[in-house]
């Protein structure tokens, strides 16, 4: 039985992301990012090189030591992916999302949002 094209092309999260975010270590997050980052934190959207995103993460990990990650929900297509995910720190949530793309057979964060989650 031969499989063909598109299941062997879907772009699938990489463990690296996840684990990544549960240990709240933007070095090893930044691995994945492409070279310019739409990074919004609370409330603030910028485009940011690599390196800087990683300084920024840096210091919200610093100051938000996860204690727990999961992924919620994701979805796409063959060449890009979203998912969407709930981090824990503390008394503190915050609703993770990320945009995924194919770039030279690499998996690359394009977009990254982290939102405070308010639960009533």
């Amino acid at each position: 039985m031969v499989f063909t094209g598109i299941i062997a092309f879907a772009i699938e999260i990489p463990s690296g992301i996840i684990s990544a975010f549960q240990k709240g270590d933007a070095s090893a997050l930044s691995v994945y990012f492409s070279s310019t980052l739409e990074l919004t934190l609370h409330d603030k959207e910028e485009i940011y090189s690599r390196s800087q995103a990683e300084v920024i993460l840096h210091k919200f990990f610093s100051d938000n030591p996860p204690s727990q990650f999961k992924i919620i929900h994701q979805g796409g297509k063959e060449q890009s992916k979203y998912a969407i995910g709930t981090m824990t720190s503390g008394s503190k949530s915050f609703r993770v999302t990320f945009l995924l793309k194919t770039e030279e057979n690499k998996v690359l964060i394009h977009q990254l949002r982290i939102e405070n989650e308010y639960v009533e």
